[in-house]
């Protein structure tokens, strides 16, 4: 993303600002989505408004980062801790359930059920390519 800056002051200019922090802003709320529709991918949301709000504002991203809910998204893919089994179970039935009943009673065009499905085949193999993340039982804080 290129930056532009004050010769002098060296920030952002404060449209361009206010323009990486609404559309930081608007990506958490589509990764907010992200986590009841197995479709949409939380995490990569996630990060890109980490990175917007990086570059703009401290305050939104220090909000963010140390939010009690999505900070742990963006904390454990940093950290490469993975995918608890049963967060893996979980996402996985809900996404073929909701794509099973999409493509069988929603959705009446062919190709479209093909593709749901194509989507749902490649989003299961995503998920079991994470490795599983070790729970601690001894740590309370989750």
């Amino acid at each position: 993303m290129v930056q532009i800056l004050n010769k002098k002051e060296k920030t952002l200019k404060k449209p361009v600002k206010i323009l990486l922090i609404a559309t930081g802003t608007f990506l958490i709320g589509v990764s907010i989505v992200g986590i009841f529709i197995p479709v949409l991918p939380t995490t990569p949301f996630l990060l890109l408004s980490a990175a917007l709000y990086a570059r703009s504002s401290k305050r939104f991203y220090n909000w963010l980062i140390n939010n009690r809910i999505l900070g742990r998204y963006i904390k454990n893919y940093r950290e490469g801790k993975g995918i608890p089994v049963k967060a893996k179970i979980t996402a996985i039935s809900i996404l073929w359930i909701t794509i099973g009943y999409s493509a069988i009673f929603a959705i009446e065009i062919l190709w479209v059920r093909i593709l749901l499905v194509i989507i749902a085949i490649g989003v299961t193999v995503h998920i079991v390519r994470i490795k599983p993340k070790v729970e601690n039982n001894t740590d309370i804080s989750d």
